[in-house]
């Protein structure tokens, strides 16, 4: 049977749509053949006896994948015309330009064998009601699909042998430049290099990206970034949280070459897929070259930097971190782990302060897995904090005052640089005016305003420079460079009185968490009995300290000693001892009534009265 006795006057009267698509934007520009290929099969129609006026084009998928048909509207007219029984022939250059997925591949061929419409392409016609028709076009959009699915495979394994080489030819940031002949280097302008420079410093100085911010703010300083609207120009623009930490956490900075910062994850939707994108850990990332761009910051102060950033994370519930010291009673908040799951433990101050491991009660709805009282542990972890602490070295604040100094520096250094930079387009902008014919009066104007912006940019410059200068000038007078030897002996005197003024609540709590930061990296908590707190302090460096904690508890029977308490009262009365000397006694030895710190008078009592003790008149 000839192909073309497979048309019929059923077929021709209706119409012959024609659908042309190719996969990207590029292809429909420089792949002009292919399109004239497929706009000239509309004589393969007029061949096969359609009338030219019932020949029609669908050419709205230009520039779209035919991986998939959600995005494709001129796929869904087509189908849509399909099913009302308007078309008799889909003619396309070959069944890859339909679809390259079977997913809808094969509902087409179920629509066409329904209403009666034959698929034709450059190698001959079909009919999907047919057992033949279908097994063939079955089979080359079996093939289609796998021939997408073999050339993704080929780039992409062609990408990632690039990138092991640490020659793919990766976005760079701001700061980096490749040459013409693909290396990379640090950007020209010095300006743009020690901004740059200035946030990793100034942050390795604050330790906060949100103090970063405000530095900069403060001081006026502009930072560059690339302009999205042109190829590779340099834009200055006040610095947002978003844009500082960025900076810190991009690792081509730190002249590292990476590959595989995200992991995506493609989500089908009634609209089209979506595409999300997540932020992988340092140590997922797929492919990771050290020393391959010139390098802002060291690759050990850059993750030094990630490791600051992550701790100053304020929901350190769920990232597992200490957070920076907040204010709130409980003492060791964000420092916690429980000593029997190992997960991260939280605060109540609801009645009195308590510390929850809650993390199985959220999950599944168990109950706390420890609730202890924060008062007793704060109190042994902040005595031992006071016990453990050594002599100040006081040239740390020299040197603390010398970084300071530097930093000033460098802040001056970049306004300076900055004045010069709109300086220079201030007079270029006159120049330019200048030079303008007076007659032609929109270009004059436009070259006027755009220097009154320069010269507005440049007022502006000038009053921050002026009163950073004066916050600086007034800040290294207030503080002394070195110190004295007065100095040295308060400081001293500070140091041994730390501990009354500790006590004198002469710091606030904030303060006091802060300090208690310095030295201790965390402190896991475990109940060993009903009045018992195992508390482990692990000490920066490593080292740690186990203490058991006395704390409150509801009943007699669930103190620790509450046998022995009892043997030493019936033996203290036999000695002829008062209440009053037998609760000075039991407290002497370590001993304690069930809602105190100490033994008192009611609980002697009550033990006497329970082994019948009565004292004589």
């Amino acid at each position: 049977m000839r192909s073309s006795e497979l048309v019929t006057t059923q077929h021709l009267a209706r119409k012959a749509v024609i659908y042309v698509r190719q996969s990207t934007p590029h292809q429909v520009l420089t792949n002009r053949e292919s399109l004239k290929l497929q706009y000239a099969l509309e004589k393969r129609a007029t061949e096969l006896g359609w009338h030219a006026d019932d020949v029609e084009v669908i050419d709205s998928d230009l520039g779209f994948t035919g991986s998939e048909a959600s995005n494709r509207e001129g796929f869904k007219e087509l189908t849509a015309r399909v099913t009302l029984g308007q078309v008799g022939l889909v003619l396309s250059s070959e069944v890859t330009r339909l679809s390259r997925n079977c997913s809808d591949w094969y509902p087409l061929l179920d629509i066409c064998g329904y209403k009666g419409c034959l698929i034709a392409d450059h190698d001959g016609i079909y009919d999907p009601a047919t057992v033949n028709g279908r097994l063939v076009l079955g089979l080359k959009g079996t093939l289609s699909e796998m021939e997408l699915h073999t050339i993704c495979s080929r780039m992409r394994a062609g990408i990632l042998n690039k990138a092991e080489r640490g020659e793919l030819a990766l976005k760079l940031p701001t700061g980096l430049v490749r040459d013409e002949h693909g290396l990379v280097r640090k950007a020209p302008n010095l300006e743009v290099q020690d901004r740059i420079s200035l946030v990793f410093e100034s942050f390795l100085r604050l330790r906060s990206a949100n103090k970063v911010l405000l530095f900069f703010n403060e001081g006026g300083l502009l930072v560059p970034r690339l302009d999205g609207r042109s190829l590779g120009d340099i834009v200055w623009k006040r610095p947002t949280i978003e844009t500082i930490t960025s900076i810190l956490k991009n690792p081509a900075y730190a002249g590292a070459f990476v590959y595989g910062r995200n992991s995506h994850t493609t989500i089908r939707g009634p609209n089209g897929n979506v595409v999300k994108t997540k932020r992988l850990p340092m140590e997922q990332w797929r492919i990771l070259i050290k020393d391959k761009y010139p390098a802002y910051v060291g690759w050990e102060t850059f993750e030094r930097i990630q490791a600051m950033l992550q701790d100053n994370h304020a929901e350190y519930e769920r990232k597992m971190t200490r957070g920076v010291p907040r204010e709130g009673k409980a003492l060791l908040a964000g420092l916690l782990y429980c000593g029997e799951c190992s997960h991260k433990m939280t605060v109540r101050y609801s009645g009195a302060t308590r510390y929850l491991c809650a993390f199985f009660q959220q999950q599944y709805g168990d109950p706390f897995c420890q609730n202890l009282p924060a008062e007793p542990v704060d109190d042994r972890v902040a005595e031992a904090f006071l016990d453990a602490l050594c002599p100040v070295e006081l040239d740390l604040y020299e040197k603390s005052m010398a970084a300071r100094k530097e930093m000033a520096d460098a802040a001056e250094h970049a306004r300076q640089q900055q004045l010069q930079r709109l300086r220079y387009q201030a007079e270029l902008a006159r120049r330019r005016f200048e030079r303008a014919d007076p007659d032609n009066r929109l270009v004059a104007a436009e070259l006027e305003r755009r220097w009154e912006v320069a010269l507005r940019e440049l007022r502006q410059a000038e009053e921050s420079e002026a009163v950073g200068r004066h916050a600086g000038e007034h800040e290294n007078g207030s503080a002394p460079a070195k110190l004295t030897e007065e100095l040295k002996a308060a400081f001293m005197d500070i140091g041994r009185r730390l501990p009354e003024v500790w006590d004198e609540d002469l710091l606030s709590q904030q303060q006091r968490k802060a300090l208690l930061r310095c030295l201790i990296e965390k402190v896991v908590l475990r109940r060993i009995a009903p009045d018992t707190i195992q508390t482990r302090i692990v000490w920066k460096g490593g080292l740690s300290t186990t203490l058991e904690v006395s704390t409150t508890v509801g009943a007699f029977f669930d103190l620790s000693g509450a046998e022995e308490m009892e043997r030493l009262v019936v033996e203290f009365f036999k000695e002829g001892k008062t209440d009053r000397q037998i609760a000075q006694r039991l407290t002497e030895l370590g001993h304690r009534s069930p809602q105190r710190k100490h033994v008192v008078r009611s609980t002697v009592q009550s033990i006497r009265h329970r082994h019948e003790l009565i004292r004589g008149a």
